[in-house]
């Protein structure tokens, strides 16, 4: 028969496939193997009402290194000389496709993975020639379809025991740093169906090299080869949960998405509506090595019936759940014509939606069943989840307000729903504070006042806490107030006036204490919250004295300071010699203005612009 030219639109198509639209060859044996599972699957579904249909299904690889072939064997529905043409010899004509829309049955069309009829033309990046010989099944003839890629196509007739297809790839010579011979190796072609095609649900089969005990007359080891199936074909996530072992879970894992530890926590999920997909996710019990930097890729593996589609799809997960990882398996997707990607973003959106909501939903059971094991998980992603919050101005903070939990100054670990709980009904506001570490923020004079006043302060030891806080500016309508804030003030009405008197009285000394620090405090005044401290720092505005430091240790913020409130203890020894220098002593007492400032700062983790010159001038007022 005279060699048939593919048409001419259809030879620009193969040539942009195989140099452009895959971006790996080995997917070649992943589309060969999928085709083949289509072919079994359509042969399957005719057997349910054709007894003369059954068998025991397979696909069958052989690799012939001395012939340089590699050929994948299935005992499924088969091809007629008619479709040959129609379907090999068109490109982007699927035969699958057109069962899919001609069955009947929608459940058993949509186990189907082949859409397009374009995956199998990918064999010509890996091969010089490819052979078709196939049998459709209730006909007695087979036919070869042979082709050498956009030269064209030959069809002619074969011989065929049985339905099924055959297709012998002739591989390229390797050169030029390309290793075509390496889909002639077990390990290569065990690896790649491991990684594509495992959970293709018809055995892979190959003959593989098994060692003996016995040994040759030299001492070698005596081999047989025997046939092996290579993939598991029924995912563990298509299993029933009361099925499978935790440990069985952990171990799959562990195998595939594991730097060594078990997972925290096992979710498995079963949905339908417009999109439905099957879930099995892991939350880790710690963060990858790279889990922080630009390297870490987040995201899920996507499979559609069973096939491999992306190693990692982000679209699936939002940023702040980026932790979680496992795999997603919809046979709804509409794939385009690599299998690469997906044709509609829709589709994702539909799947990314429903599993933030079972996360969401998982997470705030956990949090209420196992409140040691949520807390353990906080402690290593928690930071993510207000990042979550704090992201887009607060769009997702109403979803993750109350799976926030937060160390207080009384030794607690709280949600705000449970603070709000515990307030007392004198209580009118939230109080926390912000800072580097728990021990230094608990040891802080407005800290230890609120304290001693019977109610208790979140402690805020991440960057981005205080500005989740800012947004939620209030939770249960109890407003949320920093203890730093300059509007802070616990005082009785009786104390309130016995301030406000001293401040009268000692108008004049704290103008002159403001003039000694002009340009570092916007204001000087009295507290009757500092304790044993004779001086506090407290910040006025919106802009506190913590979310300044954040801000300020980004790049070209540098410049960026809190409006600072120096507080003064009236009560203090201190204050007494500020008086007193104040009338005998103008240069003490600007020293002792600046000692009193660098001490409050202190306390609120800011360090001295001259520790040397902070150091000289305690030990002068020491001395």
């Amino acid at each position: 028969m005279a060699l048939k030219q593919f048409k001419a639109e259809s030879k620009r198509l193969l040539d942009l496939m195989i140099n452009s639209i895959y971006t790996n060859r080995e997917i070649f044996l992943r589309e060969i193997i999928s085709n083949a599972s289509d072919a079994i699957d359509k042969l399957h579904f005719i057997s349910l009402t054709d007894e003369g249909a059954r068998r025991d299904f397979r696909i069958l690889i052989t690799r012939d290194r001395e012939a340089r072939t590699l050929t994948v064997d299935d005992n499924g529905i088969g091809m007629s000389a008619e479709e040959l043409e129609s379907d090999l010899g068109t490109i982007a004509k699927s035969g699958t496709l057109d069962f899919k829309q001609n069955s009947t049955d929608g459940n058993a069309a949509e186990e189907l993975i082949g859409q397009f009829g374009v995956g199998f033309y990918s064999c010509f990046m890996v091969a010089d020639e490819v052979t078709v010989i196939s049998r459709k099944y209730g006909e007695e003839k087979a036919h070869k379809w042979v082709s050498t890629g956009v030269d064209g196509y030959e069809i002619t007739d074969a011989e065929r025991e049985t339905s099924g297809t055959t297709v012998i790839l002739k591989l390229k010579p390797d050169g030029s740093g390309d290793n075509y011979s390496q889909y002639l190796e077990e390990y290569t072609i065990r690896s790649l169906v491991k990684h594509y095609s495992d959970y293709i649900r018809y055995p892979i089969i190959t003959d593989v090299v098994k060692y003996t005990d016995e040994k040759t007359e030299d001492g070698k080891p005596v081999t047989r080869t025997e046939p092996e199936t290579l993939n598991s074909m029924v995912p563990i996530w298509k299993r029933r949960r009361s099925e499978v072992k935790d440990e069985e879970y952990k171990d799959f894992y562990m195998d595939n998405f594991s730097e060594g530890d078990a997972p925290e926590k096992i979710i498995t999920a079963n949905m339908e509506g417009s999109v439905s997909f099957t879930a099995l996710l892991f939350i880790p019990s710690r963060p990858p090595y790279d889990y922080y930097t630009k390297a870490y890729k987040r995201g899920l593996k996507l499979y559609s019936s069973g096939v491999l589609i992306m190693d990692t799809c982000e679209k699936l997960l939002p940023d702040w759940l980026g932790f979680v990882r496992g795999i997603v398996d919809s046979s709804d997707l509409s794939l385009n014509i690599s299998r690469e990607m997906l044709q509609h973003d829709r589709q994702l959106s539909e799947i990314a939606k429903a599993l933030e909501k079972k996360l969401l939903s998982e997470l705030a059971k956990w949090l209420e069943s196992d409140r040691a094991g949520y807390e353990k998980f906080f402690s290593q992603f928690g930071i993510t989840l207000k990042f979550g919050a704090y992201e887009g101005f607060g769009m997702n903070l109403n979803k993750l307000k109350d799976l926030l939990v937060y160390k207080t100054a009384k030794g607690k670990t709280v949600t705000l729903k449970e603070y709000v709980a515990d307030m007392s009904a004198d209580q009118k506001d939230i109080y926390y504070a912000s800072g580097s570490d728990a021990v230094s923020l608990g040891s802080l004079p407005q800290v230890t006042a609120v304290v001693a006043k019977g109610y208790d302060v979140l402690l805020l030891t991440d960057n981005v806490d205080e500005f989740v806080i800012k947004l939620m500016n209030a939770y249960d309508e109890k407003p949320l107030k920093s203890v730093s804030s300059d509007t802070l003030d616990l005082s009785t009405d009786e104390e309130k006036s016995a301030a406000e008197k001293k401040t009268t009285d000692n108008k004049a000394l704290l103008d002159e204490v403001k003039e000694i620090l002009a340009g570092k405090v916007s204001e000087v005044r009295l507290s009757s919250m500092l304790g044993e401290y004779a001086s506090g720092l407290s910040a006025k505005g919106e802009l506190s004295i913590e979310m300044a430091k954040v801000l300020a240790s980004m790049p070209g913020n540098e410049k960026i300071k809190a409006q600072y409130v120096l507080e003064l203890n009236p009560d203090h020894k201190m204050f007494g010699l500020l008086r007193t220098l104040s009338e005998t002593d103008k240069t003490k007492f600007g020293r002792l203005c600046v000692l009193l400032y660098t001490e409050a700062m202190l306390t609120v983790g800011i360090e001295p612009e001259n520790p040397g010159e902070f150091v000289k001038l305690v030990n002068e007022f020491i001395g």
